[in-house]
């Protein structure tokens, strides 16, 4: 990869990690070396996932490379948002208060449930009989 990177961060989401590098550009997204269209299927996911750009008003300028591993669609598209915003806060330290704002930054903490012995999943029990 020859291109200047303007700036790298880590972004996490449930199971999912998206290491995302900041590129010069017009404003392409590639996620596994595939265009973000072709690989998060999901409309809304895809929306949110690139917020953080449309909140800076940088969609045209940086051209976003990530890798992402782990989880699945949706756990993976918040990964690759929490790491365009940790991204474009290390390119442009102004931008920080406003993605701050908008909830970019906080990494989403929640995570499955894990299963309790005894239970038939996290909290579901078996069904009771009297006799």
């Amino acid at each position: 990869m020859a291109q200047n990177i303007i700036a790298s961060a880590t972004g996490r989401r449930k199971t999912a990690v998206a290491r995302v590098s900041l590129v010069s550009g017009e404003g392409k997204c590639t996620i596994n070396r595939r265009a973000a269209e072709e690989y998060v299927t999901d409309e809304a996911s895809r929306i949110y996932m690139l917020q953080p750009l449309k909140i800076a008003g940088v969609e045209a300028k940086y051209d976003v490379v990530a890798f992402a591993k782990g989880g699945g669609s949706t756990g993976q598209a918040g990964a690759v948002r929490h790491g365009i915003a940790r991204a474009l806060c290390e390119a442009d330290a102004s931008l920080r208060a406003a993605l701050k704002a908008a909830g970019c930054l906080t990494r989403d903490s929640r995570m499955k449930e894990r299963k309790k012995p005894g239970l038939r999943g996290a909290r579901r029990r078996f069904q009771f009989s009297k006799r």
